[in-house]
């Protein structure tokens, strides 16, 4: 897919998309699990002994498989949110998007990941950086949502 970055809103420096891939679930991966959890503190020499099952990360993260992509993010309007410039999110279209939720909209031509609020009388897309201004849906805009995310994929 070609590098689409773009700076769609310039009052808000939007997180935009970049690429989106459809989730193939078609071959298992199956990788140790370990049912115990992990301290952020020091190392445990016995971890191979806890290693009960294992896990298909798509199993875990798909639900819809047929309704499910991965896409691509750049920017830094949601980083509060830890939707990071590279990150991967996981994003399911056959969820119905509420108020509260993270989603990938497309408005007036252009893909953004945004935090969906609903009101009484108005809809926003809202950054998650108080550097930038949530973004009221007017009548007049092409407004879809065009999927709910489900995870966030990144690097440490």
């Amino acid at each position: 897919m070609q590098d689409k970055r773009h700076t769609m809103y310039p009052t808000c420096a939007d997180v935009t998309v970049v690429d989106i891939l459809r989730a193939c679930t078609n071959k298992k991966q199956p990788l140790p699990f370990f049912s115990t959890s992990v301290p952020a503190g020091f190392p445990s020499p016995a971890a191979d002994e806890f290693a009960e099952s294992f896990l298909d990360l798509n199993d875990f993260m798909i639900k819809h498989p047929a309704s499910t992509f991965y896409v691509r993010v750049e920017g830094e309007s949601m980083r509060d949110a830890g939707i990071l410039a590279g990150d991967m999110l996981v994003v399911d279209r056959s969820l119905t998007p509420t108020h509260g939720r993270i989603i990938v909209a497309f408005l007036d031509g252009e893909f953004t990941v945004k935090r969906l609020l609903i009101e009484e009388d108005a809809v926003y897309l809202s950054p998650e950086n108080s550097n930038y201004s949530p973004i009221k849906i007017k009548p007049e805009s092409v407004f879809q949502v065009w999927g709910v995310v489900t995870y966030v994929i990144h690097k440490p």
